[in-house]
């Protein structure tokens, strides 16, 4: 993936408010929702996606500044280097596995690359040592420390993954690194919920006395168009003036494509619909979403407008603000 400061066209001196600005006007004028004819936004979504999941989040951009994650978000492992190549050994002999979820949890399948087995080589070479404890938990920097390898067995690791919205309610693949260096593919299943996560048993830190597991905790982006409250999505629907007044029908984005909805005649703007079942799905049902109205007026000026609005207000004047009687 490209540098996500080039992805959303700002200066890497941008402040957050310059960069979530970015993200939200690229995200509108690339949604697929509105570019159905070309197949390439769909892409560019993806990426920009992708991107604000970096730069979005204050820790996950100075990690990247820092060069201690790339620009999917991946740790740059920093462990031993020797003749597999590169560090940690993740070079022509690098492992790829896909992880699939099933009754008994997450299991590895497929497999690639040769050569020696990096659990092995941390096994012979701190065999003396022991291996760190079981029952620990180390979020994963890139890198093992002296202390990881001190007991008899591995460690459990800590492994963020960031996803949107669209995969947390219908599931999706991410690739990962572990900290032996191989990358997987791990499956998200579809109602995934922020802070939930996914065990890959035996993938942590490895030791004498056996590897430990990985513990993939997920983080849902920040959406461009939906806000979340619980299983239930918000989100603002613009509408004409004359919408407004007469009613009409506008389409209104859905996690699942874009529906109509019927404006009834004389609704005011922050008027809320509820569209049942649009929100995340949880637990076998699904939220739902509640899209706001907001009345927008012509980018122009329109003498016409101006004349009829000056005649209302001499003859029909009305106040929104007095207190109810």
């Amino acid at each position: 993936m490209r540098d996500p400061y080039e992805v959303l066209g700002v200066k890497k001196s941008a402040d957050a408010a310059a960069i979530k600005s970015a993200y939200r006007r690229l995200a509108k004028k690339l949604h697929p929702d509105a570019n159905k004819s070309d197949p390439k936004t769909a892409q560019r979504f993806a990426e920009i996606n992708s991107a604000y999941e970096i730069l979005g989040e204050e820790k996950k951009r100075k990690a990247f500044d820092a060069g201690e994650i790339d620009a999917e978000g991946k740790p740059r492992f920093q462990g031993f280097g020797g003749p597999r190549g590169g560090a940690g050994g993740a070079g022509p002999n690098t492992h790829f596995e896909t992880f699939s979820f099933g009754p008994e949890g997450f299991g590895a399948r497929g497999g690639g690359g040769g050569g020696g087995n990096f659990e092995d080589v941390i096994s012979h070479m701190f065999g003396g040592l022991g291996g760190a404890s079981r029952g620990r938990t180390r979020s994963f920097r890139g890198g093992f420390e002296p202390e990881d390898l001190g007991d008899s067995a591995g460690r459990d690791v800590t492994i963020p993954v960031t996803i949107t919205l669209e995969e947390a309610a219908g599931g999706g693949t991410r690739r990962v690194r572990l900290p032996t260096g191989k990358e997987v593919d791990v499956k998200i299943p579809a109602g995934m919920v922020d802070g939930k996560q996914i065990r890959l048993k035996g993938q942590g830190v490895p030791g004498p006395g056996g590897p430990g597991d990985a513990l993939i905790t997920v983080t849902i982006a920040p959406h461009a168009l939906f806000e979340r409250d619980g299983a239930n999505l918000r989100t603002n629907v613009p509408i004409t003036l004359y919408d407004a007044v007469l009613g009409g029908k506008v389409r209104v984005p859905t996690l699942g494509g874009a529906v109509e909805l019927a404006i009834p005649a004389g609704t005011s703007g922050g008027r809320t619909f509820r569209l049942k079942g649009k929100g995340l799905p949880v637990e076998g049902n699904a939220g739902d979403l509640f899209a706001t109205v907001r009345i927008v007026l012509p980018e122009r000026a329109d003498p016409e407008l101006e004349e009829l609005m000056r005649k209302w207000r001499e003859n029909k004047p009305y106040d929104p603000r007095r207190d109810p009687k």
